[in-house]
């Protein structure tokens, strides 16, 4: 039985399909799954949905699926960085919800554990509140901030085994590569480094292998 969760690009590139929603881990232009992304756009999939900490700058990373015209709603934490993302949202042809980045990170957690969503203060009395459910607990008050969960988890790491436990180096590395990894039914990371079984420490490893089901090497 063929154990190794190895793909080609050929391979991954047929997984995508129009109307998915895509995770995508890195932020800014730092440690993006830059040939994962290559797949998507090689694929023609479009009407995507895309969770992402942001859009990156013009022409890198997340931004070239956006350019391409393939993605009709991101929700994200911020834009600022990209007068092209905002361009599209001021025309229409895009539609972002933005929210705190620690709320978005606990939400894609909650996808991933299989969680309804997770209760914060943040937001409260703020644009972020709208249309949101406020829920009282022992006397305080707390927005309902919901799962997201993803058809397909793009994502990036240092070092992956043929089962797909995967480490990290660095800042860039653990900033929403592991949790992003966990929220999809789909997960398919791009590794820097592939080792042999047993190469990685049970220390070191950061995402098990039951999460994943593609790597990219």
């Amino acid at each position: 039985m063929e154990l190794s969760k190895v793909r080609t690009m050929e391979q991954i590139i047929a997984s995508f399909k129009d109307g998915q929603t895509i995770a995508i881990g890195g932020q800014t232009n730092h440690y993006m799954p830059e040939r994962l992304i290559d797949c998507v756009l090689e694929s023609g999939a479009k009407h995507l949905t895309v969770y992402s900490i942001d859009s990156s700058d013009p022409g890198m990373g997340i931004s070239r699926i956006i350019e391409a015209g393939r993605v009709d709603k991101m929700i994200t934490t911020h834009v600022g960085t990209n007068p092209r993302t905002n361009a599209r949202i001021q025309d229409g042809s895009l539609k972002a919800e933005l929210i705190p980045m620690g709320t978005f990170i606990e939400r894609i957690r909650c996808g991933g554990m299989g969680l309804g969503g997770v209760l914060t203060k943040t937001g409260l009395g703020t644009v972020v509140e709208e249309g949101k459910q406020v829920i009282e607990v022992n006397g305080q008050q707390y927005l309902l901030e919901t799962a997201l969960h993803a058809d397909v988890a793009l994502t990036r790491c240092r070092k992956a085994d043929p089962l797909g436990n995967l480490a990290y180096r660095g800042s860039s590395g653990h900033a929403s590569h592991p949790v992003i990894a966990t929220c999809a039914d789909l997960s398919i990371v791009e590794c820097d480094h592939f080792c042999d079984l047993g190469e990685i420490g049970p220390d070191e490893v950061k995402v098990p292998g039951m999460f994943v089901d593609m790597i990219l090497v």
